[in-house]
């Protein structure tokens, strides 16, 4: 008993229990910090346009390029020296249909950018395609619609066949963003059984219908023409279902499992990490990056500051990869 009463009894000294003696100084406060930061942690995304000897600002996106792969080729070994050797693809301004057939055509622009990049790097750079059809569909959406209904089923077979092209192509990690049902169980079937055991998934395993979303959609020209992406994207008000969705990729051979996204979405980050050893992603999406932007070139925030509290945010929250349009800045200029 007298064990246990003095465990629970408090430290009376003269100078109390005084936890800002581990603030005292820089030094120790890296010492003790709780939470770390890696530029191993980070992937960039980049978006590739056909054509030659271009570079193309994205407006909506200050700092984000469109880049045609020779330019890209340029930008990426630029990125390497800065020790940045995790990019994601996203490929815009193929030619659109209802059947999305250019998504997963050999000789597409993300499976020519990813060739290219392969032959001039090698495995020093890792990529990770986006594996989505937005991009190459007529009315924007992220499959195959029918009576404006995006079909689920159809869409899933669209989506395997584009993975498997990407995979051949050399990516390292496919990415799929359509929130279809089913869609990983049928990527891995099919990459299985054509090879490509070793190409890794970072399934969006909970991507939310999220106004977040308005500056990638002008990058990646991809707004849906009529209606919204609410039937098939996750409501933003059902954590109980996100951590259902998130699961049920894993169940089906998702590597990584994608959380996007991000800042509004720290608790699903969060609830996730407490129910999965499975590595967990965010996207730091576009229009989180872009007010940022938007605030600092005005002078009402520290971009530094305001940029890694909200990199820590990621990581403190259970995210292990953090794909981010801010990480350039951070290596340039030394923020981490």
């Amino acid at each position: 008993m007298k064990d246990s009463h003095f465990a629970h009894t408090p430290f009376k000294g003269a100078g109390g229990i005084r936890p800002r003696r581990l603030r005292k100084t820089p030094i120790v406060r890296e010492m003790v910090a709780e939470t770390k930061l890696s530029r191993d942690m980070f992937v960039y995304p980049y978006f590739v346009v056909p054509g030659n000897n271009l570079v193309k600002p994205i407006e909506a996106m200050p700092g984000i390029n469109h880049y045609s792969i020779d330019t890209l080729v340029k930008d990426v070994e630029d990125g390497l020296n800065l020790g940045l050797n995790k990019i994601m693809l996203f490929g815009v301004g193929e030619e659109k249909s209802e059947d999305a057939h250019t998504a997963y055509s050999e000789d597409s622009l993300v499976v020519s950018t990813v060739k290219e990049l392969k032959k001039q790097f090698g495995d020093d750079l890792y990529i990770v395609t986006d594996v989505c059809v937005c991009s190459y569909t007529t009315h924007g959406h992220c499959g195959i619609l029918h009576n404006d209904y995006v079909q689920n089923d159809q869409t899933v077979e669209v989506i395997a066949k584009m993975s498997l092209a990407h995979a051949n192509a050399g990516a390292d990690m496919l990415a799929p963003s359509d929130m279809m049902d089913n869609r990983v169980a049928a990527i891995r079937e099919l990459l299985d059984a054509n090879g490509q055991v070793n190409t890794a998934i970072m399934a969006h395993a909970t991507k939310f219908a999220s106004a977040y979303y308005g500056p990638f959609r002008e990058a990646a020209d991809c707004a849906p023409g009529k209606g919204d992406r609410k039937s098939y994207q996750m409501d933003f008000r059902n954590p109980t279902e996100a951590l259902k969705e998130a699961l049920l990729d894993e169940e089906q051979g998702a590597d990584v499992l994608m959380v996007k996204p991000g800042l509004a979405y720290l608790d699903i980050i969060n609830r996730l990490k407490q129910s999965t050893n499975t590595p967990i992603a965010v996207y730091n999406v576009s229009a989180e990056y872009s007010m940022i932007k938007a605030a600092a070139e005005r002078g009402w925030i520290d971009e530094q500051k305001v940029v890694m509290e909200t990199m820590y945010a990621f990581a403190r929250a259970g995210a292990s990869v953090i794909n981010t349009y801010h990480i350039k800045d951070i290596l340039k200029n030394n923020w981490m």
